[in-house]
């Protein structure tokens, strides 16, 4: 076995990662990275918890790369990936009581206050053009 399963789900999920840095989002990786930045982001911040499940894949982050398309869109752009960076995505849950965890989920902050979040199971049952559709109604109203 020249690979450990560690580096291999490394390699494996590097490409989920890549598709939300490559649009601009900033990876959140520890718990501190969390801390210094999410309280403290004056004006609006996305924050995405990213999953290797399918309706991450298929729903969340493609929505999230069509919502960004959008011409107002959040002052900051943040990610947290559950099950891999695990301290860093249980510290940003505790900004978005009262929602139970889950991923993918998607949250909207303003001036350091939850003002909007999608629950894994309004991601799985909709599509990314509708998740974008949410996304875009929610920076209208919050991020002008």
């Amino acid at each position: 076995m020249g690979m450990s399963f560690d580096r291999y789900m490394r390699d494996m999920v590097q490409p989920m990662r890549d598709e939300l840095t490559s649009i601009g989002i900033k990876e959140l990786k520890t718990a501190e990275e969390v801390e210094e930045q999410l309280p403290t982001a004056k004006g609006t911040a996305l924050v995405v918890i990213n999953s290797v499940c399918g309706c991450a894949a298929g729903q969340a982050r493609p929505g999230v790369a069509r919502a960004l398309g959008h011409e107002v869109k959040p002052d900051h752009l943040f990610t947290v990936f559950a099950g891999q960076d695990k301290e860093a995505t249980a510290k940003a849950r505790e900004y978005f009581a009262p929602y139970p965890p889950s991923s993918p989920s998607i949250a909207l902050m303003k001036d350091g206050e939850l003002v909007h979040f999608i629950e894994r199971h309004q991601v799985e049952n909709r599509s990314a053009e509708e998740i974008a559709a949410d996304l875009t109604d929610a920076f209208d109203r919050y991020c002008r």
